[in-house]
């Protein structure tokens, strides 16, 4: 056999194949990362909102009420809770994403603003149900 009739590299064929599988693959692995980063996003909203309720069970147990707040407070600095400032931050939420209110004392919410991170505001009442943000 002669030199140049000899060829090196992939036909056409070979490359397309290789093509579409990463195409496949690819198509199945982008909605799994995009569904998992929007867990991420509520595991961090959730455990933060647990810890501001974990605080005002603490209060509550103290006092026998909720702290009194009508209107919507960021949770830095108010006195009902020990949380430093910047305990909140995490990667996608900082201090300044949480509120709280609670009108009577009787019963409260915290929320985490959604902003440009989730579909909508997450919430969290003393009954403990989560609602929003997905």
């Amino acid at each position: 056999m002669n030199k140049l009739n000899k060829q090196n590299g992939f036909s056409l064929v070979e490359l397309m194949i290789v093509i579409v599988i990463i195409g496949v693959l690819a198509a199945v692995a982008v909605p799994i990362y995009t569904s998992n980063v929007t867990k991420a996003k509520m595991s961090e909203a959730d455990a933060a909102l647990g810890t501001l309720r974990t605080e005002l069970r603490v209060y509550y147990g103290e006092y026998g009420e909720y702290p009194t707040q009508v209107l919507d407070a960021a949770v830095q600095p108010l006195t009902w809770n020990d949380i430093k400032v910047g305990e909140l931050d995490g990667k996608y939420f900082a201090d300044a994403s949480y509120t709280y209110i609670s009108a009577a004392g009787a019963d409260y919410t915290l929320t985490c603003a959604a902003g440009t991170i989730l579909d909508s505001d997450r919430t969290l009442n003393q009954a403990g149900d989560f609602d929003g943000g997905v």
